[in-house]
């Protein structure tokens, strides 16, 4: 064991647990505050020029940039970024969740062997096993239900885990098709608008140094967005080089909005609406790009024109509250400058319950200035994805899974899983205990459900300790979390910094590329990648089975997928393979092929055109699908849509609509939010948002990170807090209440949900109908920096009703900045480590699709404390 140990509750550290000893993780006692010696907290200089450097990947957020690690005596001693990442344009820089990346490994809290649960579960006390026995009852268990005819009854259920490869070869081996995941809390409808629209990616790459007009629906890029970092520096160039501008939409002044030329306060859910009537006065004026509207756009100009006669700025102005003035002129000015002009968005936009078509309707204004895949424009057409043509992986590999469930494809949702699978995963729970699921064994992995779902401290909790429901809960996890105190085993796992994998992600500078993960030092004490624990225990499952995990650990499994990358670097420097040359470099950019301006353009080679026919302009093949288009006639690729036009019409939308009862005409139409018809004066519309440091589940624990932003105080209009009687610092209860029914509304009651105190901020900077608290925070366990607490590793304290974790190096250190620097804790006059937000949050998965409606929660709010003077 390397340092660390675990302790029991209440007790010294220990130096070690052994084999078979028992461990408490349940609320501690009360801290004892103990200042550190004077003179201890000294700096240490690190000499770097000595450092071993190493290339990898950050996973602190979705954007993983590709770092470089610099390492002393197996410690990383500095992080930066790894300027061959073509995202990073040259760059080293790094925002503060990578800076942050080396005190990951050095976590206090650190999981450091498997741990089986004694007692009943959530009580907290666990038994030290060893790796064997824990792979063999897992095996046990999966082999079971394989052999009672029930693989699908073993679910693996992940967050952000970018090892998606792994995990489906894991579930196939199985026969199982029940992986879930967080798609549908995240960006479900904005890639399904994208598929619908663009029928090619899943997430565009804004050609942003080209711009000269930004239309931000909803994104706050500069903090919270995929591939902020690297977006902002491109804004910031365009708007400095050629004074583009910059106009967001946002019921929040973010630091995006703050930053902005200009920043709309909309009401909340009727970006859509702003959206079309954006549209018509772009169509009414002839301010669209003709040539592309009518070779490349589907329905048509004449039924576009008719469609959008009624959506005038004053229309939008009603339903938005912004002025149809500004709706007119940020129209026009949009439209002028195609087509280097981009409208976007993000969860603001897409996380209400009309938010599918709320983004359909923001793209569409992309293609009717023309800007699709133009310089400076929306672009596309990058493979995101670690193909298996360009990334073979070992063989053999299991054949795709058959079986489909309710748990991983509900038929209420039927766009869920169309052209991405986009798990509608904050329903799994509520099925389970209905029975429209069944489970044998449950695998959890990078998932803190109880603290990131929504009614995760109820209706996820509930089921979570349920044995009858959940029968065997494995968790793998870094610390001690709320999710790993609801399982019956634990795994440590290993961090970003301890493991491999390959990533992939779009690209800022329109060229395809992929990075590699590579440990840069050794996990601690016993902790081991959950990808090589999952093909150890597929090793395990039977012959069957374990002919698919041959090929050796996950090292062995990336060098496979790294067989087809060159082995000369672009420095001339030649290496043994492919892997060896990703390993020194980290990044491989593919240069070889053009920026994919205008790809659907691009014409049908002769293979192509083997055995099709021309109907209707559509070049169409024997089985009669689309191939591509006739455009002064020559057959182009067009767009990868069943009509190979940009769809703004989507006929199967209309279908799949209409077999539910919904009213869908195919339109990215604009219909209001049930829940916020007639909003009575003493309702509210509760928002939530990200800090530019925090990523959900993944932050909390670390101590740089929880020091800059730890508590998280309800932002209030001046006009409402004069109404109330409350100032900035008064503590008010806060009541939320589910949605109102209508269409597929979930649980439409309209009930209360709970409540919860929170303190106010009182700020001129959000919509006075909107009260908005951030996310990430108030966590009942996952360590001392999470929790706010200080005070000696051996005796952590937990708060609420949860449970918190005891864990211990051996020998201590000199300094433990843990130990009395936590100085948020509410405790010892801090403010505390927040609320979770999350909790008050109604199950309310958008039609159709499934995605969360985050946004739309109505509320009510009463004071109850007066700040001290």
């Amino acid at each position: 064991m390397e340092r660390r140990s675990f302790i029991a509750r209440g007790i010294a550290a220990l130096a070690g647990l052994g084999l078979g000893e028992l461990i408490e993780l349940a609320p501690a006692q009360a801290l004892t505050y103990r200042p550190l010696a004077d003179g201890t907290q000294r700096k240490v200089r690190n000499d770097y020029r000595s450092a071993r450097r190493v290339t990898t990947v950050c996973l602190n957020c979705s954007t993983v940039c590709g770092i470089e690690a610099f390492v002393q005596d197996n410690k990383v001693i500095k992080i930066r970024g790894n300027p061959r990442d073509p995202n990073m344009a040259n760059s080293f820089m790094t925002c503060a969740k990578g800076q942050s990346g080396p005190t990951i490994n050095d976590y206090p809290e650190r999981l450091l062997y498997p741990l089986k649960r004694v007692g009943a579960r959530g009580e907290g006390t666990w038994q030290r096993i060893g790796w064997d026995e824990a792979y063999d009852e897992i095996a046990r268990r999966i082999r079971a239900s394989i052999d009672a005819g029930h693989p699908e009854r073993v679910a693996l259920h992940q967050g952000r885990s970018r090892i998606d490869a792994e995990i489906n070869r894991f579930l196939g081996a199985i026969g199982s098709p029940v992986q879930l995941n967080h798609r549908a809390l995240c960006s479900s409808n904005k890639r399904a608008a994208n598929y619908v629209s663009l029928g090619e990616t899943d997430w565009e790459s804004i050609d942003a140094e080209r711009c000269r007009y930004f239309l931000n629906f909803g994104a706050n890029f500069y903090e919270a967005h995929q591939g902020g970092l690297h977006l902002v520096n491109r804004v910031v160039k365009a708007r400095f080089d050629h004074g583009a501008k910059l106009v967001t939409f946002d019921v929040r002044m973010s630091n995006t909005a703050g930053r902005s030329d200009e920043w709309h306060q909309p009401f909340p859910g009727t970006e859509g609406a702003l959206a079309l009537a954006m549209a018509h006065v772009i169509v009414r004026e002839n301010a669209f790009d003709r040539e592309f509207v009518e070779n490349f756009v589907q329905p048509g100009l004449d039924a576009i024109r008719a469609w959008l006669a009624p959506c005038t700025p004053r229309w939008a102005a009603q339903r938005s509250g912004i002025a149809a003035d500004d709706i007119e002129r940020l129209a026009l000015e949009f439209a002028a400058q195609r087509p280097a002009a981009v409208a976007f968005t993000n969860r603001g936009t897409g996380a209400h319950y009309n938010g599918f078509n709320a983004e359909r309707a923001v793209v569409m204004l992309n293609a009717l200035v023309g800007s699709i895949a133009r310089p400076g424009g929306y672009c596309y057409g990058l493979e995101e994805k670690l193909s298996a043509a360009r990334y073979p992986q070992p063989q053999p590999v299991p054949p795709p899974v058959k079986i489909r469930t309710d748990l991983e494809d509900p038929p209420e949702w039927p766009l869920a899983n169309r052209w991405q699978k986009m798990k509608v995963g904050q329903v799994v729970y509520d099925f389970l205990r209905e029975g429209r699921g069944k489970i044998d064994v449950y695998i959890s992995y990078t998932l803190a459900a109880p603290m990131t779902w929504p009614e995760g401290r109820s209706t996820t909790v509930d089921v979570l300790r349920d044995e009858t429901l959940i029968p065997f809960h494995v968790c793998s996890d870094i610390v001690y979390s709320e999710m790993a105190h609801y399982a019956d085993m634990i795994l440590p796992d290993a961090t970003y910094l301890e493991r491999w994998g390959m990533d992939i992600r779009n690209n800022l500078e329109l060229q395809h590329y992929v990075t590699l993960r590579q440990p840069v030092v050794a996990p601690p004490g016993e902790a081991v990648s959950f990808a090589d624990s999952l093909f150890e225990i597929g090793r395990r499952l039977g012959p069957a089975q374990a002919r698919y995990f041959q090929f050796g650990n996950h090292e062995a499994f990336v060098r496979a997928q790294c067989s087809k990358l060159p082995a000369v670097g672009p420095d001339g420097q030649r290496f043994a393979d492919g892997f060896e040359y990703m390993k020194h470099y980290g990044v491989y950019v593919d240069t070889s092929q053009p920026k994919p301006y205008e790809v659907y353009r691009k014409p049908l080679t002769a293979r192509q055109l083997e055995g099709t026919h021309v109907e209707g302009g559509i070049v169409r093949r024997a089985d009669g699908k689309a191939a591509g288009l006739l455009v002064d006639g020559t057959a182009v690729r067009g767009f990868a849509t069943p009509s190979r036009r940009f769809e703004i019409l989507a006929p199967e939308v209309r279908e799949v609509a209409a077999k539910l009862g919904l009213a869908d005409d195919g339109m990215p139409s604009y219909h209001a939010i049930p829940s916020h018809r007639g909003l009575a004066p003493d309702r509210f519309i509760l928002t939530t948002f990200k800090w530019n440091v925090h990523t959900q589940g993944r932050t909390a624990s670390q101590k740089y990170l929880s020091e800059i932003v730890h508590d998280n105080p309800m932002w209030m209009h001046t006009s409402v807090a004069r109404r109330l009687g409350v100032r900035t610092g008064d503590t008010v209860e806060l009541t939320t209440y589910r949605p109102v029914a209508d269409g597929q509304a979930w649980r439409g009651t309209g009930a209360r949900i709970g409540t919860a105190r929170v303190k106010v901020f009182v700020t001129q900077a959000i919509h006075p109908r909107v009260l908005a608290v951030s996310n990430s925070l108030g966590w009942v366990t996952g360590g001392r920096a999470a929790l706010g607490a200080n005070g000696r590793r051996g005796e952590v304290a937990a708060r609420g009703s949860g449970a918190g974790a005891a864990q211990a190096f051996g020998p201590a250190p000199d300094v433990d900045d843990l130990d009395a620097l936590v100085w948020w804790d509410e405790r010892r006059g801090g403010r505390g480590n927040g609320v979770n937000i999350n909790a008050l949050l109604p199950i309310n998965p958008q039609p159709l699709v499934g995605m969360q409606s985050w946004y739309d929660t109505v509320c009510s709010v009463r004071r109850i404390a007066r700040k001290r003077a």
